[in-house]
């Protein structure tokens, strides 16, 4: 067995239960992973079960666990029930954000306190909370966005709070590196599942569809391989943000 396969391995997933989240969960259930899914809300429970019945169809030993993580301790709480139900944690991925597309004089404090607590608050003590609790040799990746190197307005919340997630990848890669764990973060580009549709108007999606060189929306199928990648042999790849995105941002 190669030491990067995944059987037996476990792999918490925040916003593990929907979209790109969904995917990842069944794609490591479907190599022998054991794993903890993390959903945020009501309105995502019948997905999140959904995914979790997918899992177990597989073979997968998991369980789900439901929590705001813009409250630290319930990052904690996470953390710590998977440990107490399978005993270690190899890979642990977090994959919550929140879009906001607003002009900038328009958005107000509060709206700006809730994208910085989603965004960053939650990536910032994920990653605490991985480099205290993942295995040696373990694997932590974070999901941001490709807005990163778009220069463009609206999106001053979301990017801008996507932002810090790149340097807090590189101190905590830097942290961490000593016991062989890898951190890394991946950009996507607008990804067409239901998070991208719910800000754009008509004219917006024809242009995100438009702007990729390899054309269309960014698919969370070729997103996860990336991810899965990162986390098995790809782990020599450590504090760096990837883009994938077809060619619809780059550096």
């Amino acid at each position: 067995m190669s030491k990067h396969d995944v059987k037996g391995k476990v792999v918490l997933i925040a916003g593990g239960g929907k979209n790109l989240g969904g995917l990842l969960s069944k794609d490591f259930a479907a190599k022998g992973a054991k794993l903890a899914i993390h959903y945020n809300s009501e309105s995502s429970r019948e997905q999140s079960e959904k995914t979790l019945a997918d899992v177990q169809a597989l073979g997968a030993e998991a369980f789900l666990f439901q929590a705001d993580l813009t409250k630290v301790e319930n990052i904690t709480k996470f953390f710590d029930e998977t440990i107490s139900k399978f005993g270690t944690i190899d890979i642990a991925i977090n994959t919550v954000g929140m879009v906001l597309k607003k002009p900038f004089t328009e958005t107000t404090e509060k709206e700006y306190d809730t994208m910085s607590d989603i965004n960053s608050k939650v990536a910032y003590f994920f990653l605490q909370e991985a480099g205290k609790k993942v295995a040696d040799n373990g694997k932590i990746c974070t999901i941001v966005t490709s807005l990163l190197a778009a220069y463009t307005g609206l999106y001053s919340t979301y990017a801008g709070m996507k932002a810090p997630v790149e340097h807090f990848t590189r101190a905590a890669s830097k942290e961490f590196g000593a016991r062989g764990i890898s951190v890394t973060a991946v950009a996507p580009g607008p990804m067409d599942t239901p998070f991208f549709y719910g800000q754009e108007a008509e004219d917006a999606v024809a242009y995100h569809k438009s702007a990729a060189a390899l054309g269309g929306l960014t698919d969370i199928k070729d997103i996860a391989p990336l991810v899965e990648f990162l986390v098995t042999e790809g782990w020599w790849i450590t504090g760096q943000t990837i883009f994938a995105n077809g060619g619809y941002t780059t550096r």
